[in-house]
């Protein structure tokens, strides 16, 4: 495949996966093979929906040396690993899927596997942590594909996928998802949602707090009312959570002048008891991603209730995480 048609299947991809709320805002990347010694790829920080076939970096792994008006991913790394790894890749794709995200984070806890879904996997493997960008989290990926799996979770951050070409690759992110989430806990039953009596009170909060923060949104997805109801907090357990929202996301009663002291303090996600979440961003994009990541913690609080495994990560880790996305991505975002 010419060079200009793979750019082309990269910048689109990277819209899918927007669609398919397999990542949020910038997070995730993609890239192809274009030949021996060297792949295209998404670039740091660039909104996939602004992103175009200019764009992508023409990186070679061998010299660490790219071509291209931005830098390249900072996981690069683990893109290398897996053209290094597998001569018959062309595409690999690096999620952060709210299913499989959540799987991931208690090491495959609860995952029943047929072997008809590590066929259409090409295998399933963990990755152990490693903070985003650095060479612990290249070699635990890198080993994970080393035992053959085509398909890696990378714990406390996403999965990565590699594939022969991009339909495979991407058709492996989908298969993923749906099977993760069959076996996420805490799902069971029929979906929560509010009655006509929560529902006034919902839209009555949101009025009330959007004098003050017009951008504000609810979350009331299935997973964060079922949270909500239990009255506690959630602490990260994953990167994106630590990075844009912080370590935890509070719980309040369902009180506006609450509510918006929450938010005057810097607080852009909040936890309403019994309802959902409140979320409010810098802007519409920052809003739906702050959505998507508080649904996604709150399948992770969820499904990881009930396990024995450290799942929250550490104090130290969701710090830096929460700095270096304050000083750096969310500027390069914003441009």
């Amino acid at each position: 495949m010419r060079e200009e048609e793979l750019r082309k299947q990269i910048t689109d991809t990277g819209k899918e996966l927007l669609r398919d709320g397999l990542v949020a805002r910038t997070w995730g990347n993609v890239s192809a093979k274009v030949d021996g010694e060297h792949f295209l790829i998404t670039p740091s920080g660039l909104d996939y929906m602004q992103t175009t076939e200019a764009d992508l970096a023409l990186y070679h792994p061998a010299d660490k040396t790219w071509i291209g008006p931005h830098k390249p991913s900072s996981e690069k790394g683990i893109h290398a690993a897996a053209y290094e790894i597998f001569p018959e890749v062309n595409f690999v794709i690096h999620t952060h899927q709210t299913y499989a995200s959540a799987i991931g984070v208690d090491g495959f806890i609860g995952l029943y596997l047929k072997a008809e879904d590590k066929e259409k996997l090409g295998g399933l493997a963990i990755a152990e942590y490693g903070l985003p960008g650095t060479g612990k989290l290249k070699n635990a990926v890198t080993k994970a594909f080393e035992s053959g799996a085509h398909t890696v979770l990378m714990k406390h951050h996403g999965v990565v996928i590699a594939g022969r070409t991009k339909e495979e690759a991407y058709e492996r992110a989908i298969y993923l998802e749906n099977l993760c989430k069959t076996n996420c806990a805490g799902l069971e039953g029929s979906p929560k949602t509010l009655d006509e009596k929560g529902t006034e009170r919902k839209e009555f909060l949101l009025k009330e707090v959007r004098h003050y923060f017009e951008r504000a949104e609810w979350v009331d997805t299935d997973a964060t009312i079922r949270w909500s109801q239990k009255g506690r907090e959630i602490v990260a357990c994953l990167d994106d959570m630590a990075q844009m929202i912080g370590r935890k996301i509070k719980v309040e009663r369902d009180d506006p002048e609450a509510i918006i002291k929450h938010l005057q303090k810097g607080e852009n996600s909040l936890l309403i008891k019994g309802m959902g979440a409140i979320v409010c961003g810098m802007d519409k994009g920052d809003t739906e991603a702050l959505r998507i990541l508080v649904d996604k913690a709150a399948v992770c609080a969820l499904h990881t209730e009930s396990s024995k495994e450290q799942c929250a990560l550490g104090k130290f880790d969701s710090a830096l995480m929460r700095f270096v996305y304050q000083k750096k991505y969310s500027k390069q975002k914003n441009g």
